[in-house]
């Protein structure tokens, strides 16, 4: 199977992201993939961050043991994508 670029994964996620968080006002060319996704970036909170857990486990099989020790992971969409690719490679 193709290994999915980090450019792909961003698109991707972006997509995901919206409906998962029923962002309906918001398109995925809305979405900086460097900017922050928690606070002054796209504005998510801590339940929004549950969400994209489950995201990554459903679609992806990640599954975070402990959320907050990958803090960093979850900083933007651009991280997300280089995560799930670096955690793909590694299979």
């Amino acid at each position: 199977m193709e290994q999915k670029t980090v450019d792909q994964i961003i698109d991707q996620l972006k997509l995901q992201i919206i409906a998962a968080l029923n962002l309906e006002e918001i398109t995925p060319e809305d979405i900086d993939a460097d900017a922050p996704l928690f606070g002054e970036g796209l504005g998510l909170d801590s339940i929004d961050a549950l969400e994209l857990v489950i995201l990554l486990e459903r679609e992806y099989g990640i599954r975070m043991e402990d959320p907050k020790a990958n803090k960093e992971v979850f900083r933007s969409v651009r991280t997300l994508a280089e995560y799930i690719v670096a955690y793909k490679e590694k299979l």
